[in-house]
């Protein structure tokens, strides 16, 4: 199969790595967002879903610190999921302001189409890979989500 050839803006030529990192990003979500609209959800549900098919039950509070997605994100998600029969909502009982999530018989029916997606995309984005090339590109992957996370945001002066 023949390799594309790829051209990176002069603008981002002191950053090639990271224009690369982009449009792999893009051509990823892209390529799971299709498959998602297949299975009748938006990108971010299946990560809400594999978090509660780990561990139903969760609070909103606990659910967004486990996907790293903002509030609003999460709690549009969630509302559209509960819309869609895959999950309910309700308060807890220790204290009525928090909200606890259940996954639905249909939201937990979820569990194998979400993995069989996962592992069609994980094979389409390695095909051209070797099992070692895989593997090392997922601890340099890592690594690189670890020096950008630790790397402290600088404050808004408004703060």
């Amino acid at each position: 199969m023949p390799r594309s050839i790829h051209h990176t803006p002069s603008t981002a030529s002191e950053g090639p790595m990271s224009y690369a990192i982009f449009q792999l990003a893009r051509a990823h979500r892209a390529r799971a967002a299709a498959m998602l609209r297949e299975m009748d959800l938006h990108p971010g549900q299946e990560l809400l879903l594999m978090q509660l098919l780990d561990r139903d039950g969760q609070t909103q509070s606990e659910l967004l610190e486990s996907v790293g997605l903002d509030h609003s994100t999460v709690s549009k998600s969630l509302r559209r999921m509960q819309d869609a029969g895959l999950l309910v909502r309700e308060p807890a009982q220790h204290d009525r302001r928090v909200m606890v999530v259940h996954l639905t018989d249909k939201g937990r029916a979820m569990r194998e189409p979400i993995t069989a997606m996962w592992q069609t995309l994980e094979e389409t984005s390695a095909r051209d890979l070797s099992a070692q090339q895989a593997e090392s590109f997922v601890r340099t992957a890592y690594a690189i989500a670890d020096a950008i996370n630790s790397h402290a945001l600088p404050r808004e002066e408004s703060e």
